[in-house]
């Protein structure tokens, strides 16, 4: 069966509305609503708590994303093989977020919260294989739709809007929840995935009974030698979400506690994100077209950590609202850039074009794992050296990210 085609006036408006309608929601409720929440409930032990729910949301994230990435490939439906799954998630994650909303606990809170994970990977593993349906010669437009558009408001947008429910976060989880799943069914009415009952399937009947061995796990994970440049594109991803995210994750108390805003705190997270907003929109924009008329995609991808590093040393060194401001704009540039392309930059180096959605899906762990490891790492660093160590290992963790996207030699440029 030939490849499924999708025409950009169809994909690319979906592939902005739907990553900003569950990363955006997501960010809110990981960086602002559950620290809130978890302040409220255990003030005393909240650090510590932030890194429980981060260190158990990655494992459920990672297991999660794979097994959708996984059951999408394989989906057979008139619906297409990704958009029942995408639909699925959206709504198991507005009921796990209003549950999380009714929490009188911790426990119970951790409980909706894992849920909510798991089926937030169910929309991202098969969402991002939307860019697959791109034509062949608007693929840069569509990666530059997903990741420039579509997650530069997720990442920034919604933060301006969230932090004006810092005082109803309850409220503000089931508002989110169920404007993940309106936007997420939104985004999959636009892009209108064509049945695929036709599609041939592809079985072996050896395997049946068939004991497994390392040899078939590396056929699922190939080895270095075959997916030496897709891991280079994870490790890079990894290590460049921990570097954006180790700052993120803990902004609401970098403000109270590190920076001493008080009442300027949230008119401070305001400003960052309006400021990252504006700069993500206008390189997503033109970070696409830009890279496939000069031709560069790793050069870009790679450097655009460098803004990341120099942001967080901006806070680091000036600790006021110039370094504020500074770590706005140069996070802005820097994501603005990484998010364009880095999503056409792993799909050139998946080792293998028939299980495009379960590749996509585990490297982009980066947008949801790496929020979860980052407060752990942060966590660890502050309980020994203090707010100020974070930005140190944002600092160093961007740098080797872009170290490792460099390396990449199947891209030249």
């Amino acid at each position: 069966m030939a490849k499924v085609t999708i025409p950009l006036k169809r994909l690319v408006p979906g592939l902005i509305i739907g990553p900003a309608s569950w990363l955006g929601p997501y960010i809110v409720m990981n960086s602002l609503f559950l620290p809130a929440m978890i302040q409220q409930v255990d003030a005393a032990n909240k650090i510590q708590l932030v890194a429980l729910f981060s260190t158990c949301g990655m494992i459920v994230a990672a297991l999660s994303n794979m097994v959708a990435g996984v059951l999408s490939d394989k989906t057979h439906s008139r619906f297409g093989k990704r958009a029942p799954w995408i639909v699925g998630g959206a709504f198991v994650f507005m009921l796990a977020m209003i549950g999380a909303s009714m929490s009188p606990t911790i426990p119970v809170l951790l409980v909706a919260w894992m849920v909510g994970q798991s089926a937030l990977n169910f929309i991202v593993a098969p969402m991002v294989a939307w860019i697959d349906f791109a034509p062949d010669n608007g693929r840069s437009t569509a990666s530059s739709a997903y990741g420039g558009l579509g997650m530069a408001l997720g990442n920034n947008g919604f933060n301006v809007i969230g932090a004006l429910f810092l005082s109803q976060f309850r409220l503000g989880f089931v508002i989110f929840g169920i404007f993940t799943f309106v936007g997420t069914l939104i985004a999959t009415l636009i892009v209108h995935e064509p049945s695929n009952l036709d599609e041939e399937v592809v079985t072996n009947k050896t395997t049946e009974n068939k004991k497994w061995s390392w040899k078939d796990i590396t056929v699922i994970f190939p080895s270095w030698s075959v997916g030496r440049d897709y891991y280079l594109a994870l490790i890079g991803k990894i290590f460049q979400g921990i570097g954006n995210f180790a700052i993120t994750g803990y902004m609401l108390y970098i403000m109270t506690d590190f920076l001493h805003q008080g009442s300027q705190t949230q008119s401070s997270i305001q400003l960052i994100n309006v400021i990252m907003l504006v700069f993500g929109v206008l390189i997503g924009i033109v970070g696409g077209p830009v890279a496939d008329k000069l031709k560069i995609l790793k050069l870009p991808v790679g450097l655009s950590t460098i803004f990341l590093a120099i942001g967080a040393l901006a806070i680091f060194v000036l600790q006021n609202e110039v370094g504020i401001v500074i770590y706005a704009f140069a996070a802005g540039i820097g994501m603005g850039v990484w998010n364009s392309l880095d999503n056409l930059l792993s799909l050139e180096v998946i080792p293998d074009k028939n299980r495009v959605a379960f590749f996509l899906g585990v490297y982009n762990l980066g947008n949801t794992i790496t929020q979860a490891i980052a407060p752990v790492i942060a966590a660890g660093v502050i309980s020994v050296f203090g707010f100020s160590s974070i930005f140190v290992v944002s600092f160093v963790f961007a740098l080797v990210g872009g170290i490792s996207m460099l390396s990449i030699k199947s891209i030249k440029r």
